[in-house]
C-alpha cells in the first residue's frame, strides 16, 4: 500500500506536466493521505496478528482513534474536490484555469484539513471523557468509535445521534454532491462529438467513481446504518477493506487505467535505469 501510494506520489513529484494539472494535484495528495491512512491501522493490526495478548495503551488508542478520523475525513473531502475538477474541466472548459487554480487547490486542501480536524477533535474528546466499565476487550481490529461505544457504561444515544450527524454531513452531502456533478458530466460527455473525447471522459470519471463506491460504502454502512441493525462481525469486515485493501488498489485502480500515469511511470523507471 504504502510502495504503491508513494510511487504515484514521486510520478506526479517528477513529471512537470503533471504536477501542474489541478487533477494530478488531488490524485497526489489522494496518495499520500491512503499511505497515512493505512499506516495509523495496518502496523498495529499485523503486530496483534503475530502476538497472542493484543493490547494498545489508551494513550495509543486515542491517537489512533483521532488519526483514523483525520484522514479519512480529508480523503472523502478531497474526493468530492476531484469530482467538482471533472465536472469543470468538462462542463466549463474555458473557466478551468479560473476556477480550478492554484490558489482554489491549496484552499481546497486547506478547509479538508480544518473541517476534518475539527470533526476528529470532536470524537477523540468525547471517547476520553466516556465511563467505560471494567471490560477493556475492544472487539474490533483497531480503535474505532462504534466498537468502543459497546463498553460505555452510560447511554451512548446523543452521542450516536450526533456520529449519524457527523456522518451525514461526511458522507451523504458530498456524496450528493458527486453525483449531481457526475449527472452533468455524463450529459455533457454524451452530447460530445468526438469519440476519443468520450472515451477518454469516461475512463477518467470510472476511475473516479470507482475509488469513491470503495469508500462511501463501508463507511456509510459503518457510520450510518444503526448499531441494531448490523454486526461487530460486519463491522470488522468493512473496517479491513477500508483501511486495508481500499488503500492498496487505488494505486492499481489509477496506473492501469489512466494513460498518463503510466506513460509518466513508464518515464520514471527509464530515467533511473539510464541514471543508474
Amino acid at each position: 500500500t504504502v510502495g504503491g501510494n508513494m510511487l504515484i506520489v514521486v510520478t506526479i513529484l517528477s513529471s512537470p506536466a503533471l504536477l501542474v494539472s489541478p487533477m494530478y494535484f488531488f490524485l497526489g495528495f489522494l496518495s499520500f493521505l491512503d499511505a497515512c491512512f493505512s499506516s495509523v491501522i495496518t502496523p498495529k493490526m499485523i503486530v496483534g496478528a503475530l502476538y497472542v495478548t493484543k493490547t494498545i495503551s489508551f494513550e495509543g488508542c486515542m491517537m489512533q482513534l483521532f488519526a483514523e478520523h483525520f484522514f479519512a475525513g480529508v480523503e472523502v473531502i478531497v474526493l468530492t474536490a476531484m469530482a467538482y475538477d471533472r465536472y469543470v474541466a468538462i462542463c466549463f472548459p474555458l473557466h478551468y484555469p479560473i476556477r480550478i487554480s492554484k490558489r482554489v487547490c491549496v484552499m481546497m486542501i486547506t478547509g479538508s484539513w480544518m473541517i476534518s480536524s475539527i470533526n476528529s477533535c470532536a470524537h477523540t474528546v468525547y471517547a476520553l471523557c466516556i465511563p467505560y466499565c471494567k471490560s477493556r476487550a475492544i472487539n474490533h481490529f483497531f480503535c474505532d468509535v462504534p466498537a468502543m461505544l459497546t463498553l460505555a457504561c452510560t447511554d451512548t444515544w446523543v452521542y450516536e445521534s450526533t456520529v449519524f450527524l457527523s456522518s451525514t454531513i461526511f458522507l451523504v452531502f458530498p456524496f450528493t454532491g458527486i453525483a449531481c456533478s457526475y449527472g452533468w458530466v455524463l450529459l455533457a460527455v454524451y452530447r460530445m462529438h468526438s469519440a476519443e473525447g468520450r472515451k477518454k471522459a469516461y475512463s477518467t470519471c470510472s476511475t473516479h467513481l470507482t475509488v469513491v463506491t470503495f469508500y462511501y460504502a463501508p463507511f456509510a454502512y459503518t457510520y450510518l446504518c444503526p448499531r441494531s441493525l448490523r454486526s461487530l462481525t460486519e463491522d470488522k469486515v468493512l473496517a479491513v477493506f477500508y483501511t486495508t485493501l481500499t488503500p492498496m488498489l487505488n494505486p492499481i485502480i489509477y496506473s492501469l487505467k489512466n494513460k498518463d500515469m503510466k506513460e509518466a511511470i513508464g518515464r520514471l523507471f527509464h530515467y533511473q535505469k539510464r541514471a543508474g
